[in-house]
């Protein structure tokens, strides 16, 4: 089955709200540029975004080409915290040209994305998301716009507790069967 997207700017609660939806028996993958910093950082001389993105951009498009796969051997929906046209959006914002295979790879996921709008109350300004809260404001309006360029129906996530966010997900996912 193909997998939904669940995406937005930095610190709106995506991983926590994954986190939810795998304790209420989904399918999830968590997100592959936070796994992939972390891994790197370990690395003596470690790919990371601030040093060269367009490479990072490619680790980042090998793992969640990797958890796509993986997610349409499902039977049940699942949940991807940040996808392909994540990475889209960070090439796009730093000038740097998309490889059309990333594009066409955009294809092979459920056409609703769910996005969550980033919360000053719960951002984070760390070593994994080095940037004010104002610049993940921008990211969140990019990965709208890119989202419905790439003909994905976009669907704002309203803040709230993770059970009512869960909640309105799980009300949304069986409205489209």
């Amino acid at each position: 089955m193909k997998p939904f997207i669940i995406s937005g700017g930095p610190g709106a609660g995506k991983t926590t709200f994954i986190n939810a939806l795998s304790d209420r028996g989904y399918t999830t993958f968590e997100e592959a540029s936070r796994t992939l910093i972390e891994q790197q950082s370990r690395l003596e001389h470690g790919i990371l975004p601030w040093h060269d993105l367009a490479a990072f951009a490619k680790l980042c498009f090998e793992l969640m080409s990797e958890q796509k796969q993986r997610a349409l051997v499902e039977q049940v929906p699942s949940f991807m915290d940040r996808a392909i046209p994540d990475v889209c959006v960070y090439l796009t914002q730093a000038g740097i040209d998309i490889p059309s295979h990333y594009i066409e790879a955009c294809q092979g996921y459920q056409t609703v994305a769910f996005l969550c709008r980033p919360e000053a109350s719960i951002y984070v300004q760390d070593e994994v998301r080095p940037y004010p809260f104002t610049q993940a404001l921008d990211i969140h309006k990019q990965l709208h716009h890119t989202y419905l360029n790439l003909g994905f129906q976009v669907v704002e996530v309203p803040w709230g507790s993770i059970v009512q966010r869960t909640l309105f997900i799980e009300s949304h996912v069986q409205s489209l069967d």
